[in-house]
């Protein structure tokens, strides 16, 4: 009689125990849930990375075009371009010089990048690389009067040549990619092209993608990082069909205002989205600031996602990514 009532207790306690197991697996799932969330909202766009980013360095030279040299001779306007690129190999590693291509998952997107006053694309390397294991081809043009290297140091006043420099690497890389062979050939998506730029490479972007004049209609979409109207072309419009627009803004940016941002944002047509980084400065949060530059990385990519690849999903990935308390907001206006 003891070994039934011993057996009766079990039974009892059976269901008990199996509730505490199914409550103890669902706060397991939900704290991982948590985990992948919090992870998706500061780290790359797509997890994990699709691809290796394999590095070309091509030297593309502007004959119609020259600069003057500080010893008064004059050369052709030369532009020495990084091209990223997705590879084959781990999406972990470093830049791979040369790397076989993954044409098999191409063509890609083209996104054409400008650097800031007195800097070189080195500086955005990582930015660079999380777009190139996105699935993007991206080329970053080195400015030849402005970047930190220039025959007697940096001039500003170039600024005005530079929407001509990022037509003319687009059309020379679409040459590239047309030809029977080469390192580019087939690599890109001629349809897809969109141009980005930081600082006065900020400016030079939004000229190409919005000015009057200077306005590339092969241009669909556009990333402004710290950036303004450049002053002294034909001014921006933003008729209906504008490239969709990514700006983002620094709130403690000394150097291109928030305002300045403001105000070509609120004169743009939709889609338009501002990213601001809270308490932010100029270059850092694009060059190696943590978190915000992995902010910066998954809302970009969220948005060439959506508006050059045409994956409309990817929109409430961008309104989730660019929105972190305490370091993000993210203004969409879809």
């Amino acid at each position: 009689m003891a070994n039934v009532t011993e057996r009766e207790r079990a039974r009892r306690r059976e269901p008990v125990r199996r509730r505490r197991l199914v409550a103890l697996a669902c706060v397991v799932l939900v704290a991982a849930m948590a985990a992948l969330v919090v992870g998706a909202r500061v780290g790359a766009g797509r997890t994990p990375s699709s691809f290796a980013v394999g590095l070309r360095t091509i030297v593309l030279v502007d004959r119609t075009r020259s600069i003057s040299l500080p010893d008064g001779t004059t050369v052709p306007r030369t532009l020495v371009t990084y091209v990223r690129y997705p590879a084959h190999g781990s999406a972990r590693g470093i830049d791979r010089r040369g790397a076989p291509a993954a044409r098999s998952d191409g063509p890609f997107p083209l996104v054409v990048f400008g650097h800031g006053f007195a800097v070189t694309p080195a500086q955005y390397a990582r930015l660079l690389d999380s777009w190139a294991r996105a699935g993007y081809v991206v080329a970053a043009p080195v400015f030849p009067v402005e970047n930190a290297n220039a025959p007697g140091g940096p001039d500003r006043s170039d600024v005005i040549n530079q929407p001509a420099d990022m037509r003319f690497v687009i059309s020379r890389l679409l040459r590239a990619n047309a030809a029977a062979s080469g390192p580019l050939a087939g690599l890109i998506d001629p349809q897809h092209i969109a141009v980005a730029g930081q600082s006065d490479g900020g400016e030079t972007a939004l000229a190409v993608a919005y000015d009057s004049q200077e306005r590339d209609p092969r241009v669909g979409a556009a990333v402004i990082l710290s950036g303004a109207e450049m002053p002294g072309l034909g001014g921006l419009s933003f008729p209906a069909g504008s490239p969709p627009l990514l700006a983002a803004q620094g709130t403690a940016d000394t150097l291109n205002l928030p305002s300045n941002t403001s105000a070509f944002l609120d004169a743009a047509s939709r889609p338009k989205y501002l990213l601001s980084l809270l308490g932010a400065g100029h270059l850092p949060p694009y060059s190696d600031q943590q978190p915000q530059l992995r902010v910066v990385e998954a809302t970009t990519i969220a948005f060439l996602d959506a508006y050059l690849e045409q994956r409309p999903e990817s929109l409430q990935r961008l309104a989730s990514l660019g929105g972190v308390p305490g370091i993000a907001t993210l203004r969409a206006e879809p």
